[in-house]
């Protein structure tokens, strides 16, 4: 397999979203075009993985997170981790988040994620949790605000758990 992951360029918008309609999920060509422009903006780092010659997947390193706690405390946010069904179990969500990281660690330590709550996240859960990432103790987000006990919630992709990481332990 020849992996290769380099930054979004504006010719990618298009053939991104086309990519994820053929498998029949609906993320416009506005959205990567978004992305490009933060990215020119140093808002963001936008990384595509390309698997012979074919986009594969992407994610994207946050510098300023939306969450109020990586916020706060400058913690940059790997976000959008996504690899076509047809390229899922060859490792290339990995070698997306050890490109992110990377990037990361060039101005900080530590690094976060977020992570859904129910099971469709279920493989991300456990690739977080086998590349070191620890919830960061402040209980799972709906986007707004924490959710505190006794609150009713429906279970989305906005109900979220955030998670950091310490870049700078056991050589990683």
């Amino acid at each position: 397999m020849n992996l290769t992951i380099r930054n979004i360029t504006e010719a990618d918008p298009v053939i991104i979203s086309k990519a994820f309609e053929e498998q029949g999920w609906s993320k416009p060509v506005a959205l990567y075009e978004k992305y490009v422009t933060e990215q020119k903006n140093g808002e963001r780092v936008t990384l595509i993985a390309i698997r012979d010659g074919e986009f594969a997947g992407y994610t994207n390193v946050i510098w300023n997170s939306d969450y109020p706690a990586f916020n706060e405390n400058r913690i940059p946010e790997v976000s959008d981790l996504n690899v076509l069904m047809k390229y899922r179990g060859l490792g290339i969500s990995s070698k997306l988040m050890d490109a992110a990281e990377e990037i990361i660690r060039e101005r900080s330590s530590i690094a976060g994620i977020g992570v859904g709550t129910f099971s469709d996240y279920g493989v991300a859960q456990i690739l977080y949790a086998k590349r070191g990432y620890v919830p960061d103790g402040k209980g799972i987000h709906n986007g707004q605000a924490y959710v505190k006990y006794g609150d009713q919630v429906v279970i989305d992709d906005d109900i979220v758990l955030y998670l950091t990481k310490n870049l700078s332990e056991n050589g990683a």
